[in-house]
């Protein structure tokens, strides 16, 4: 299989450009994803896999409970389609790697997981709404 070079350095540039941590490609039969290391911003690996969004959690200062944060730049939406069933509303239980939204970047559609079992406190962003890396999406507690 050969990769194209390109893709790869444009893939890079909308990283920087759009200072996001992970992008993906997917052409036919080829995914392409581009992350940043953790370690520097220069520093860049490439993998050829399938997306594997992950959140963080952190205490919340102003409520109790786990916040669960966007792991990129997107749009937010609170089910698969228009009209569907939610994948998250206050009061239901969830278990850790559920997925509770879906944040769409470039037109990627990229499931966020629970990182915690527990029952959803509060939703934090409305359907369709524009989240920041790292933006708190909902609150489990």
């Amino acid at each position: 299989m050969k990769i194209d070079k390109k893709i790869i350095k444009e893939l890079t540039e909308y990283l920087n450009e759009f200072n996001l941590t992970e992008i993906e490609y997917t052409d036919k039969d080829t995914k392409i994803k581009v992350s940043k290391s953790n370690l520097t911003s220069s520093n860049q690996a490439v993998s050829v896999a399938s997306p594997t969004p992950i959140s963080n959690p952190t205490k919340s200062k102003d409520a109790s409970g786990t916040e669960v944060k966007s792991p990129i730049i997107g749009t937010a939406y609170l089910a698969a389609e228009p009209g569907a069933k939610k994948f998250a509303e206050v009061g239901k239980k969830i278990k850790k790697g559920e997925t509770v939204m879906i944040v769409e970047a470039m037109k990627t559609m990229n499931h966020v997981p629970s990182t915690v079992d527990g029952t959803i406190k509060e939703i934090c962003v409305e359907d369709g709404q524009p989240v920041e890396y790292g933006q708190t999406i909902i609150i489990v507690e």
